[in-house]
């Protein structure tokens, strides 16, 4: 038998050792399944199903004299590393107790619950007593109260968590780090792979565009006397302004006599970022008030992303800048300009910082919340916290808490309750791409403690997000300059070149918010799409599988997708037609040509699709993914200066507390262009790690 440091029983030693981790039947019947007597003449196999978050969960059910001796999972479409704790440990302990009413796992409640009707079906399937099975609750006991030492503690096992911990391990700091959830990774894990940087080495592999650069001479020829650059409220920004205007000036004569196009390389300097991150995150809210970027955040952000990401790869995190960056950069949905790299995704990003966290020293444990910020003499000295059985423990610190444990966007109630910019887009019940954990408890813990917060009003909302479930799942597309939106009945209706808020306030206006995105495959070095293989495997997944599973449609001919549209997938149905579907795309290609989009000014566009090669080519086609916009990521969270530093209502920083990504705020002010969010965590964790150990 053994328990790993997440607390839950591995392997075939799961069933015994369930009662020694502190479970235990509570309910009037004992774990043999109830007062009703067994019926001992039950055997066989039998199979049942349940709806997780991801579709069903299948499993089959091994009955033995009348008691259940196995249940193995048979079809599940979980995420795997999301659901792992749950597709172990349910089995395990409904043939431990007898029981079809154990403990959910924390942050896959869904899943967990999906297990368990799939087993009552086929507990029903059996003949076995349904009724005095569920009744059977089993429900995990507290241990003794427990007291731990470390000199930094890090509250979260996301991104910035772990650069954090590992920041600070490298110091020689002894780092102990909590998660929430059942396993590490929170939305980090669940994230794309898109990191915002300036590299003028990758820059330089690349060719400027007519687009980008009409784009940065209307920079140039912006004027700060411009009442709608809002200067007058927020005169720090002007200096940026003139400082990306000296910095395309200086461009534009170093590259005198070349091409756009042809042989003028890309462009991107720390002021332009900054610029972006400015007019992307200026909103007004519906008060009439102005919401913006901290500048020092910013410019902390955007000079320091690059360096962030070269240490991301000596932590084995794979990325790629520079002149590895062969194939160029890219623009993620939102992002703004050509300055997303890639790096590790998934669950292997979460592997390889765990791995470097293990190799310096870093304790981890998950399923353990932290509660509450210890305070003596003004000064954070540790926190209490819960495991998922009830064990309390307090955790001491000697030097500082380092707060990385997310923003709120699995609480729509509380976005909804601080929302001043959504309105009635919003509800109590709103969709969430974010795993089940991203409740809020940093903020509220801080703020218990005197820490002030800024910008809890709003909130981003993707806007490609599945109808059905609000993840970011089981749609395709590729880079935002290649993506053509269209609405139910096939025409275009927003630059998709767009920040997101301006992306999903277009799309919610449509007939139930819903829209679709047109995927005809990657383009190729000429910009060019060439069709999409239904056997394929798209940026976003396998184009078969989503429809198989009724996602998406596929069609080869412009006239079979319309077909194929005629049936719903993921509850849409448009009202397209061949007709409407090829004057739409015939359009953007000759805006593609000209590279100027009359329609929505869409400033770098790619992404021409070759109808008729497509259509006389077999075996390649085209995608429609129906998409809602859905909550993403909270702008707003409690204050920090540049240093990472948790501030209180004068400004003053709390000594030995510090806070790093999404559980901050200031640093995005309405609206996160996308691919930020992962240079943040990363950059601040860094920051918040070498500052708790110096603390």
């Amino acid at each position: 038998m053994s328990i790993d440091r997440r607390g839950f029983v591995k392997g075939a030693a799961a069933s015994a050792a369930l009662t020694l981790a502190g479970i235990s039947a509570v309910g009037c019947a004992p774990s043999s399944g109830g007062d009703s007597a067994v019926d001992t003449s039950i055997n066989g196999t039998f199979e049942g199903v349940g709806v997780g978050m991801q579709g069903d969960i299948k499993v089959s059910m091994k009955v033995e004299n009348g008691s259940i001796t196995a249940v193995d999972i048979v079809e599940s479409k979980e995420t795997p590393h999301v659901a792992e704790v749950a597709l172990e440990r349910i089995p395990a302990q409904i043939v431990e107790h007898q029981s079809l009413s154990v403990d959910t796992v924390t942050g896959a409640t869904l899943c967990s619950m999906g297990i368990m009707t799939a087993a009552a079906e086929a507990a029903e399937a059996a003949g076995l007593d349904v009724s005095s099975l569920k009744e059977n609750v089993v429900t995990s006991q507290p241990g003794p109260d427990e007291e731990w030492d470390a000199d930094v503690l890090v509250v979260g096992g996301g991104g910035a968590g772990w650069s954090a911990a590992i920041t600070a391990a490298q110091t020689g700091a002894k780092v102990t780090l909590i998660e929430k959830g059942s396993v590490f990774g929170g939305n980090t894990m669940m994230a794309g792979a898109a990191f915002n940087a300036v590299d003028d080495d990758a820059q330089n592999l690349m060719i400027l565009s007519a687009a980008q650069k009409a784009t940065l001479d209307g920079y140039l020829a912006l004027d700060p006397a411009d009442e709608s650059l809002h200067f007058a409220d927020f005169p720090e920004w002007e200096e940026v302004l003139l400082e990306l205007q000296s910095d395309i000036s200086a461009f534009y004569a170093e590259h005198a006599g070349k091409t756009v196009g042809v042989d003028m390389p890309g462009f991107d300097t720390v002021a332009l970022h900054m610029w972006h991150i400015y007019v992307g995150g200026l909103r007004q809210m519906q008060d009439g008030t102005w919401i913006v970027s901290n500048i020092d955040l910013a410019r902390t952000l955007a000079e320091n992303a690059l360096g962030t990401f070269t240490w991301m790869d000596d932590q084995g995190l794979e990325c790629v800048y520079g002149d590895k960056a062969t194939e160029g950069l890219y623009t993620v949905l939102g992002a703004m300009w050509p300055r997303t790299h890639t790096f590790l995704a998934g669950k292997p990003r979460i592997d390889a910082l765990r791995a470097a966290a293990d190799a310096c020293g870093v304790e981890s444990y998950t399923e353990t919340a932290g509660k509450e910020i210890l305070v003596e003499g003004g000064k954070v000295v540790g926190m209490k916290a819960l495991k998922a059985d009830g064990t309390n423990v307090t955790i001491h610190v000697a030097k500082g808490v380092v707060l990385a444990c997310g923003g709120y966007c699995a609480n729509p109630a509380m976005v909804k309750k601080y929302d001043a910019y959504w309105g009635d887009d919003l509800s109590d019940t709103t969709l969430t791409t974010n795993l089940g954990t991203n409740e809020g408890d940093g903020i509220v813990m801080a703020q218990d403690i005197g820490a002030a917060v800024v910008g809890l009003e709003v909130a981003q909302m993707m806007p490609s997000s599945s109808p059905t479930k609000g993840t970011m799942t089981d749609g395709v597309w590729g880079d935002a300059s290649e993506q053509i939106w269209i609405d139910g009945e096939g025409r275009r209706f927003v630059d998709e070149y767009a920040e997101r808020d301006v992306l999903a306030k277009a799309s919610l206006k449509l007939e139930d918010g819903i829209f679709y995105i047109l995927y005809a495959g990657v383009a190729d070095e000429n910009g060019v799409v060439h069709g999409a293989e239904l056997e394929g495997t798209a940026p976003t997944g396998s184009i078969k599988d989503l429809v198989d599973s009724k996602q998406v449609w596929y069609g080869e001919t412009l006239a079979e997708l319309c077909s194929a549209s005629a049936e719903p997938a993921a509850g849409a149905k448009p009202s397209f037609t061949e007709e409407t579907l090829r004057g739409t795309i015939e359009a953007y290609n000759r805006y593609f040509d000209q590279q100027k989009d009359d329609d929505f000014g869409k400033e770098v566009i790619s992404g021409r699709v070759d109808i008729d090669g497509i259509e006389s080519t077999p075996g390649v086609g085209f995608v429609v993914s129906p998409r809602r916009a859905s909550l993403h990521h909270t702008m707003g969270g409690v204050v920090i200066d540049s240093e990472a530093r948790v501030l209180d209502g004068s400004g003053v920083a709390i000594e030995g507390l510090f806070a790093a990504g999404e559980v901050t705020g200031g640093i995005h002010a309405g609206n996160r262009l996308g691919g930020n969010a992962i240079a943040d965590i990363f950059t601040f964790g860094q920051i918040a790690g070498r500052g708790a150990a110096s603390a």
